[in-house]
């Protein structure tokens, strides 16, 4: 079966104005106030200052990590001297390998992260949705990092088959599903050495009241979090990944966990175009409105990962996927914090929402782009 985005958002995005406005912010409080003053009050120098980074930065590449000047990632699994680069890549599971390397080969070089999706099914048969961590993925796992998102879904199965957040808070998944998972992930750990990222229930600003109401949704995450610490799993990078659609901001600050139940933060932002019958939003368009207020609201230090990006192409005018793509680089290197941007490389549900790179200009765009050095960063 072609593996396929097994998460729908069912109620279709804001409108655009809603996704993408400049957010507000609540009131600074302690040395974020103060920096946030010293800005205010100083931004001519500030200006000056930053230009002349910027030229450096472009002149003589990423700074060096602070930790003995190294670029090495981070214990969890961050790049201190730019970003990694990753992407989704349509595969069915058992050619998982040749479709990342075919992927590899078209944009010119390694994936650094590599994505795939689970749900919370029991193995029947040759089903193997619900294993984390499939031999398939162990093998690219070999030489690269692994995002493994991991939904509290049975797909394809009957209702009420579908695990609850209620259900999984209080426990009646852990023997069945939550532990078996657990001790795969802390056996390859053990065996490899080797971290995985793991997000639980992606854009779950989308799945309530379905799945149940957001204080569960913290419970379950944090039952689950707790349930690994307790079978002694500690190579797992807790990556909690919203919409990013801005009129969700209180479904995000309910739904948020706690900065000791999070290592990364991540959120999926498009041009989706004619798909949604939106404008052409370029990727700072796009990126910059749900980064600041993840800033402002969530986490003003949590690393940052665009864990889905993407732009549908333009009939109209062939060029402008190219374009769009061109840009990533730049805009990247002034968000701060983001240290990780996966690309979409498939299709949404409905017309014009394919989301793929649509030929040889988009390609050659986005290969450009990320060889840049700022996206090209020591894995070890």
């Amino acid at each position: 079966m072609r593996f396929h985005r097994p998460f729908r958002r069912d109620s279709g995005p804001p409108a655009p104005e809603a996704r993408h406005r400049e957010p507000s912010r609540p009131r600074a409080r302690g040395p974020l106030s103060r920096r946030r003053r010293l800005l205010l009050t100083s931004a001519t120098v500030v200006g000056a200052v930053l230009v002349a980074l910027l030229a450096l930065r472009d002149a003589s590449g990423p700074e060096p990590s602070r930790a003995g000047g190294r670029c090495a990632p981070t214990e969890l699994l961050e790049p201190p001297c730019g970003a990694w680069f990753g992407a989704f890549v349509p595969h069915d599971r058992d050619d998982l390998q040749d479709r990342v390397e075919a992927y590899e080969k078209r944009v010119g070089r390694a994936l650094d992260v590599v994505y795939t999706y689970h749900d919370m099914s029991l193995p029947e048969g040759t089903r193997r949705e619900g294993q984390l961590l499939s031999p398939e993925e162990q093998r690219v796992g070999e030489d690269r990092l692994l995002l493994l998102s991991w939904e509290s879904k049975w797909w394809g199965g009957t209702k009420d088959r579908q695990p609850t957040w209620k259900e999984i808070a209080a426990g009646e998944l852990d023997e069945t599903v939550i532990d078996v998972q657990a001790r795969r992930i802390k056996d390859y750990g053990e065996r490899t050495g080797r971290k995985v990222f793991l997000s639980f229930d992606l854009e779950m600003d989308t799945r309530t009241p379905g799945n149940g109401t957001p204080a569960e949704y913290v419970e379950a995450h944090r039952h689950i979090h707790d349930r690994f610490a307790k079978l002694g799993v500690d190579n797992v990078v807790w990556t909690w990944i919203i919409t990013g659609y801005l009129n969700h901001a209180d479904l995000f600050r309910r739904m948020y966990p706690g900065d000791a139940y999070v290592d990364w933060i991540g959120y999926n932002q498009y041009n989706y175009y004619r798909c949604h019958r939106t404008d052409w939003l370029t990727f700072e368009q796009t990126q910059t409105a749900t980064h600041a207020w993840i800033r402002a609201n969530i986490s003003d230090d949590k690393p940052l990962m665009l864990s889905e990006f993407g732009t549908a192409a333009d009939p109209a005018r062939p060029g402008r996927q190219a374009e769009w793509y061109a840009r990533v680089p730049r805009v990247l290197k002034d968000l701060d914090g983001v240290k990780a941007a996966l690309q979409w490389n498939h299709r949404d549900p409905g017309p014009h929402c394919d989301l793929a790179l649509a030929g040889d200009a988009a390609w050659d765009s986005l290969r450009e782009a990320v060889s840049d050095p700022y996206l090209n960063q020591p894995r070890k």
